[in-house]
């Protein structure tokens, strides 16, 4: 179980670091409800770990090793910043990130949602009715499940 639910773009999720290694997640979070592996070519893999009961998911990327690249949560209680994102509307997220030095961003109505995204950060926020419904963040793998620059 995490002890902090902290949204952390560039570096995780509460004590999990991008880069960690499968076994790793599972010692400290148990076994997946529910897994998710997408091979969309020859040079990457995806495993999907969900954690409905917690919230959260984790995603792993790498051909040669799979490592944490990525999260998705709709926990009532993730944090940026020390406040609570999820249920927050647009105008009070955007202006949270900005006073934390996050001006730019491009949003785009989907389906559903609302996405706003954080290309510099690698954050994804989705808004439904004005109003946080889950956070997708992550960063780049290459292959040999080595953290990419951006």
């Amino acid at each position: 179980m995490l002890e902090s639910l902290e949204i952390k773009p560039k570096i995780g999720f509460g004590e999990i670091k991008f880069g960690e290694f499968l076994d790793n997640i599972v010692m400290l979070l148990g076994e997946a409800e529910e897994i998710d592996s997408i091979e969309e070519d020859e040079e990457m893999n995806m495993l999907i770990l969900h954690y409905w009961e917690l919230g959260f998911s984790v995603i792993f990327e790498g051909k040669t090793k799979q490592v944490v690249s990525g999260f998705e949560t709709d926990h009532p209680d993730a944090t940026m910043f020390g406040k609570k994102v999820i249920d927050m509307p647009e105008k009070e997220l955007l202006a949270l990130l900005k006073e934390n030095g996050m001006t730019n961003f491009d949003s785009e109505q989907e389906e559903v949602d609302k996405r706003v995204s954080f290309d510099d950060e690698m954050l994804d926020f989705y808004f439904r009715d004005d109003k946080l419904v889950y956070v997708n963040w992550g960063v780049y793998v290459n292959e040999e499940g080595d953290i990419e620059d951006f």
